[in-house]
């Protein structure tokens, strides 16, 4: 069955109900549309997110079955912690959220293209400008060395992507912003899809309707109001 067609000009268009999606590629939903925010907002509050290579049409998933992470079973190997310990890293919040999605785009040792467009990268400027998409940073003698970007809705936080320059950096970025996002209040992390990396700092997969349920419950719950005001 062909793929359905989102419409450019229309981004309040409807989305095909998510159990439409392929199962190869597992969670291909749809194509084309466009990468506004009312789109965006749209989409994740919906369990879709974009993915799609320089060169092809936006690509919109919905994956089954859906990698997440519970505050509460966050873990970390006995190296990590010990990483932690040293206390190397300094951690931000939203103090250079151009730069690290830049970083992120970059390209990397085992993979020479990057999926984070310029089309992207100004999508998600604007969602983060609006307060909706945040950074978190690894800084080393004040040099940007890891950390990771995504979108927050209600009480769920929907991960993007991280890098690293230095060992671990990303890691102990995402270990402090489930920390900090715990005591915010969110009830839920995306990871998306399966990644080892993830899996290792507690990540679990979820039946995908277990996800969509979960998502419409804290969805519209806010945070703490002291949520992105750390300094």
């Amino acid at each position: 069955m062909p793929l359905p067609i989102l419409d450019p000009s229309d981004p309040d268009q409807d989305f095909p109900a998510i159990d439409t999606a392929l199962t190869e590629p597992d969670g291909l939903l749809a194509i084309g549309g466009c990468l506004s925010s009312q789109r965006l907002i749209k989409a994740y509050r919906q369990g879709i997110f974009p993915w799609y290579s320089p060169g092809e049409p936006i690509l919109w998933w919905s994956p089954n079955p859906r990698l997440v992470l519970f505050p509460e079973k966050l873990r970390a190997s006995r190296s990590l912690r010990k990483t932690i310990r040293k206390g190397q890293y300094t951690i931000t919040f939203d103090q250079a959220f151009p730069q690290v999605m830049q970083y992120c785009a970059a390209p990397r040792a085992d993979d020479a293209g990057t999926w984070i467009t310029e089309e992207m990268y100004q999508a998600y400027t604007q969602l983060h400008q609006q307060g909706l998409a945040h950074s978190v940073e690894a800084w080393f003698d004040n040099e940007l060395v890891g950390g990771l970007y995504g979108v927050a809705i209600g009480r769920v936080f929907f991960g993007e992507s991280m890098f690293h320059r230095k060992t671990d950096a990303s890691k102990v970025a995402f270990y402090h912003l489930v920390l900090q996002l715990s005591d915010w209040g969110y009830q839920l992390i995306d990871c998306q899809v399966h990644t080892d990396h993830l899996t290792r700092l507690g990540a679990q997969e979820i039946e995908r309707q277990e996800f969509t349920t979960l998502l419409k419950h804290f969805r519209s719950i806010p945070p703490s109001e002291r949520a992105w005001k750390t300094p």
